[in-house]
């Protein structure tokens, strides 16, 4: 996902939700991938690059919360549906913690990618 830490931080109270739901923060795509399509889903490298330089570099065998468990307590209180999403946080390596921080900025291009399942890169406008 993609967060307005200027905005988050400067105008709305440090408040995380609503820094990440500008238009055009949620970057997907361009398929998905069901949990059969993958040999294990808990074991699958994640990593992210700022222009080439690797940034993020972790597995789904970090995760706090499994899948399943996630998918399990969400459906108590929202109906799911084929296709649904799940966002479920990123690893170690986010810009704002790096001393000193760093921010994207217009024409950074950011590669992000988990094994089995694909690549996907996109050019901050």
């Amino acid at each position: 996902d993609v967060s307005a830490r200027d905005w988050q931080m400067g105008r709305n109270g440090k408040q995380w939700l609503l820094g990440k739901t500008f238009d055009t923060f949620c970057p997907l795509g361009p398929a998905l991938v069901t949990k059969d399509s993958v040999s294990d889903p808990h074991n699958l490298g994640i990593r992210c690059r700022v222009n080439g330089e690797l940034v993020q570099n972790s597995s789904t065998n970090q995760m706090i919360f499994k899948t399943e468990a996630l998918v399990a307590w969400v459906s108590q209180f929202v109906t799911l549906y084929p296709g649904d999403v799940f966002l479920t946080g990123t690893p170690p390596g986010v810009g704002v913690f790096r001393k000193p921080p760093t921010f994207l900025k217009r024409g950074d291009k950011v590669q992000c990618e988990i094994d089995e399942l694909g690549t996907i890169c996109n050019q901050v406008v």
